[in-house]
């Protein structure tokens, strides 16, 4: 899945704390949790609702449904009167990946995508292992040690993620630019009809007018035609008599 120089760069200043992220537990404090899910790049980090909770993807619903009533405890407005704005987006972010989860669709979606980025990174993982055998070099790889794999898994996950949101915010662009024209024509649609509904509500009204008029010409016509035609009874010429 090739990306973009420029796209690329962007995600890679996201990924630069990768080494750093925080341990997945619940020993943060209120505001640490605030600032790691408002971060900067939370948008593309949040998308994943297993990232935004803190919790394993094979985690039961039990699991689930405790961690995030910690958490959101932790992140509440009510708990945050120093900074409720903050907290309140925190908490937002933290409502939406439980309730995500919560759909059976969703998070069978959620699920796909993380796969698909382990698949991804293995995938890689077994090219670059038969190059350096093909070469003759040790097969040994970076993506080895755990640690190193579940941070390319984490960056290839959040790369599908963001890929995933674009590709949706595209289709919603070009949904609401199809309704939109799609709007605009049945405003036209609508207003030819009431054009026309005017025009023939118009010529009803003056049809009398119009049939006088047409009468009346025909009337005047025919009274011009016969006195045209009416003929004249003329007295003869009288002839004057020659005198010799």
């Amino acid at each position: 899945m090739a990306a973009g120089g420029s796209g690329e760069d962007a995600f890679q200043t996201f990924y630069t704390e990768v080494k750093q992220i925080e341990k997945r537990d619940s020993v943060l404090t209120s505001k640490q949790q605030i600032d790691r899910l408002l971060r900067p790049g939370a948008s593309y980090f949040n998308l994943n609702p297993f990232e935004v909770l803190q919790i394993d993807p094979e985690a039961t619903d039990e699991e689930l449904k405790k961690r995030f009533r910690q958490l959101s405890i932790l992140v509440h407005p009510d708990k945050n009167q120093d900074d409720v704005d903050r907290a309140q987006q925190a908490f937002e972010a933290v409502d939406k990946a439980y309730k995500m989860l919560l759909e059976p669709d969703q998070k069978k979606k959620a699920l796909d995508v993380i796969h698909a980025g382990k698949e991804y990174v293995e995938h890689m993982m077994s090219q670059k292992k038969k190059q350096l055998k093909k070469d003759g070099k040790p097969i040994d790889v970076e993506e080895d040690d755990p640690e190193a794999f579940r941070q390319a898994v984490y960056k290839q996950t959040m790369k599908l993620f963001a890929e995933l949101e674009i590709k949706r915010k595209e289709r919603e662009a070009k949904d609401m630019h199809e309704r939109k024209r799609q709007r605009e024509e049945e405003i036209e649609t609508q207003e030819r009809a009431k054009r026309e509904r005017e025009w023939q509500k118009n010529f009803e009204e003056t049809r009398d007018g119009r049939v006088d008029s047409w009468r009346n010409f025909q009337a005047k016509g025919k009274t011009k035609k016969e006195k045209k035609n009416r003929t004249f009874l003329k007295p003869p010429k009288v002839k004057m008599e020659q005198r010799e």
